[in-house]
């Protein structure tokens, strides 16, 4: 099958992920169908349009570019009607191995060999997802990262099964839609950048819990100094710089003394046991006013929206 004729996509929930991951794809000219099963049609196109709402509003689409986004959506709770001529199916449904299992045997049976069937989990095996599945070697992970249509990641998992003309296939098909995919070599817990992500969460929170800094501290710590340089400097990158030798000398005497425990934090889960749950309760390791939440969310959104806008006028500038 030749890459440049993937031109209908079909997306399995309607969530915050799944419609993020289908606007993406409207808005590049795909025939997106959204499987829905909770969500009326109205719900979905809203979620939608307000993403696209915030791009028109920061300039970085038009009115009728968005217009057209919504043009080229279908929604439907008939999984059949949904999948019918798409060359590639992302399930976004809840993370229930069960649930995943059981979508997949079924789109298993009832879409032709070469259609991709790629799973946006952000932890679970996927190879444990394509258990009931007969054809797994065109079974793959595609995770997004939230907010799916502003952050460029995706993360093309391999299982022991899929075969490199799905890798490639897919990875074709991201480039194709403005995504940065990523080859993840083996599937395991957390992948990549979900791996990279915990482990400076763990030690962010156990500096917290053994006194060392308060919490605001410790993120002011972070975007002030090495998260400022982390968009053009990665860590392997910054070994490099700094110089192997040195990073081992600094690994002899610090590394013993970093967090190591493979489990939760206890402080962390004393909060959540106190209900002490974020924004979602205005107070987690600090106190949010609704004000707060909306303007870290808005922050954000904006944030992403400006690095995308740079990214785009540097790509036209080069051609």
């Amino acid at each position: 099958m030749n890459p440049n004729s993937l031109r209908k996509i079909a997306i399995c929930g309607s969530g915050l992920m799944g419609s993020g991951i289908a606007q993406i794809f409207a808005s590049h000219g795909f025939q997106v169908g959204i499987y829905s099963v909770e969500d009326l049609e109205a719900a979905v196109l809203r979620k939608i349009d307000a993403n696209l709402r915030m791009l028109v509003d920061s300039k970085s689409i038009s009115e009728q570019g968005a217009q057209e986004t919504l043009s080229r959506l279908q929604i439907a709770n008939n999984l059949e009607k949904t999948v019918e001529d798409a060359e590639l199916v992302v399930e976004c449904i809840p993370e229930n191995m069960k649930l995943k299992q059981s979508l997949f045997e079924r789109l298993d049976r009832i879409c032709d060999h070469h259609v991709i069937l790629a799973t946006n989990t952000s932890v679970m095996s996927i190879t444990e997802i394509a258990e009931k599945a007969n054809v797994k070697e065109r079974i793959i992970g595609t995770h997004f990262w939230n907010p799916a249509f502003l952050i460029p990641l995706v993360e093309v998992v391999r299982t022991e099964f899929t075969s490199e003309e799905v890798m490639e296939r897919t990875i074709h098909l991201l480039n194709e839609v403005g995504k940065h995919p990523i080859r993840v070599n083996k599937d395991v817990p957390g992948f990549v950048a979900n791996r990279l992500q915990h482990a400076l969460w763990r030690e962010a929170i156990s500096i917290i819990e053994n006194g060392i800094a308060d919490a605001k501290t410790v993120d002011e710590s972070i975007k002030y100094s090495f998260g400022m340089r982390l968009p053009v400097l990665g860590p392997i990158e910054n070994v490099d710089m700094v110089g192997t030798d040195l990073t081992l000398a600094i690994h002899s005497y610090l590394l013993k003394h970093l967090e190591n425990s493979t489990e939760p934090s206890p402080l962390l889960e004393e909060m959540v046991e106190k209900g002490e749950l974020g924004f979602k309760s205005g107070k987690g390791f600090q106190h949010w006013s609704n004000e707060e939440i909306a303007e870290s969310r808005r922050s954000l959104n904006q944030y992403l929206i400006d690095v995308e806008n740079k990214s785009q006028k540097k790509t036209i500038k080069n051609k």
